[in-house]
């Protein structure tokens, strides 16, 4: 007697699974921003319009005397990064518990709710990021980078590091009532020593050697470094930021896969 096993091939899986979220993306989207006005164009105006009331704040107030650097461009290549991890982890908090209905559909996993929100949150800052760059360079407020393929990298291996943060601290947000309701003002905190307003060359060496622990400032610099080019002096390590996403992710999964039937039951 012979046992026919039938397995869906992996190319066909694939694509369930980027359908899968897609309609996952594009259900948050009308969700979070309706369907009147101008819609799911507010994905890309709140950071866009953020960016540009910082950066401009800082242009006006004349931070750019104290300094040879321009201003403008320091802010936009260290404040968007920041808000990409920050809004993407903070958005993962609630996704099943806003989505858990639609865990009954066969192709729906958790996995599937926080990683559409995860990825929406880096397409609406990648978007805000470009618009705001190409709109400041057109208007001469800043120069045109140095490397943007250096830039891409960075910016890549920093969407990298949102996805395993997001991961972690939705399921920290899941288990713990109080990191839930602390993780928005904690993150706001961990924004000025991530590397967003200061360069870490500017710290004695061992301060230096302490800063360099945390994995966005190397995505930072590593940013800053494409952009100003040889101009600036920056220190990245771009193994160490690899690694780091590689753990993060690992753990970030591994986080999700044994709280799995707690999350179902808290969500």
């Amino acid at each position: 007697m012979s046992e026919v096993i039938s397995k869906t091939p992996f190319w066909h899986s694939l694509i369930i699974q980027i359908n899968v979220l897609k309609a996952l993306i594009l259900r948050e989207i009308i969700t979070r921003y309706g369907r009147n006005n101008i819609g799911f164009l507010w994905l890309f105006v709140e950071p866009m319009s953020l960016t540009l009331l910082i950066s401009l704040m800082w242009y006006f107030f004349k931070v750019n005397a104290f300094s040879n650097l321009n201003i403008v461009a320091f802010v936009i290549t260290g404040y968007p990064m920041a808000m990409m991890w920050r809004n993407s982890s903070s958005r993962a908090k609630g996704a099943v518990k806003a989505n858990q209905a639609l865990l009954y559909h066969h192709n729906i996993r958790i996995l599937d709710l926080v990683y559409a929100r995860i990825f929406l949150e880096i397409i609406g800052a990648s978007a805000a990021q470009i618009f705001v760059m190409i709109i400041f360079i057109f208007i001469g407020l800043i120069s045109i980078p140095n490397d943007p393929f250096y830039m891409l990298c960075a910016w890549g291996l920093m969407c990298w590091f949102s996805l395993g943060l997001g991961l972690i601290i939705f399921v920290l947000s899941a288990r713990f009532e109080a990191f839930n309701k602390i993780w928005g003002t904690l993150s706001f905190i961990l924004i000025p020593i991530s590397g967003t307003f200061f360069w870490v060359d500017t710290f004695p060496n061992e301060i230096r050697r302490l800063l360099l622990l945390i994995p966005p400032i190397h995505g930072t610099e590593m940013f800053r470094s494409g952009y100003f080019g040889s101009s600036v002096t920056t220190h990245q390590s771009i193994s160490y930021l690899i690694l780091s996403d590689i753990v993060m992710l690992f753990i970030g999964l591994a986080m999700v896969k044994i709280n799995e039937n707690h999350i179902l039951e808290e969500g």
